[in-house]
């Protein structure tokens, strides 16, 4: 279904844009820093809310505060967990039962503190370029909802070895994804990023809740279709 813009209300209203589909399954996505030009328009974030919707789930993503045209102003990360969570209680509202958080960089930043604050620990969890070099992270508490993780070989922000160790010590059964050539923009790779993501949801379909992407965790990872 097309995406239609919506308000979102919480601590700050949020403008946001959703796509409706029939299933229960829905996902937030969170964008990058505001600070530098991040919006829910980003070019990362329109292709993974595009692969979740071409799987049949609804879609949200929205500015974080004093973004666009959502209210309130920036606030390091701390208010950002705020608008987080009222996007995903916006989807509980409309029916959502299994909600999939997905973060590009900043926004990735923001779910993991989310979830170290106790917030969500369940919820499946998509991390794209977290930004492990710009960003403190924590790797003192575990991640149990964390399915997947992709990074660019040539990232500078988010330098694959750096985010490897994140991951092995959030959540060693996740899936680690380093996309051959990429750098922290994705630019020219955005067909490749969408593949892995769309590999994912068609595991999950089949297989229900568990993911199972094929190679090994923290191989370049190529999707099972070739990208042209």
């Amino acid at each position: 279904m097309p995406e239609k813009p919506i308000v979102i209300n919480g601590p700050c209203k949020l403008e946001g844009r959703l796509s409706s589909n029939s299933r229960k399954r829905a996902v937030v996505i969170a964008h990058p820093h505001p600070l530098y030009g991040g919006d829910m328009n980003n070019p990362v974030v329109t292709t993974i809310a595009r692969s979740f919707a071409a799987a049949g789930d609804t879609t949200l993503r929205f500015n974080f505060r004093g973004t666009g045209n959502s209210q309130g102003q920036f606030a390091d990360g701390e208010g950002e967990i705020d608008d987080l969570l009222a996007a995903r209680n916006y989807l509980l509202a409309a029916g959502a039962q299994e909600i999939t958080l997905a973060g590009y960089s900043f926004g990735a930043w923001v779910i993991v503190k989310a979830v170290a604050a106790g917030n969500m620990k369940s919820d499946p969890l998509i991390l794209v370029s977290p930004p492990a070099a710009m960003l403190p992270f924590a790797k003192s508490f575990k991640l149990p909802g964390l399915r997947l993780v992709i990074t660019g070989e040539k990232d500078e922000i988010a330098p694959p070895q750096m985010v490897q160790e994140l991951v092995e010590s959030w959540n060693p059964d996740a899936d680690f994804s380093i996309i051959p050539g990429s750098d922290h923009f994705f630019g020219g790779y955005q067909e490749n990023l969408g593949a892995i993501l769309n590999d994912l949801t068609q595991d999950r379909d089949r297989h229900g809740s568990r993911i199972n992407l094929p190679g090994k965790k923290g191989r370049h990872y190529q999707p099972k279709r070739p990208v042209i």
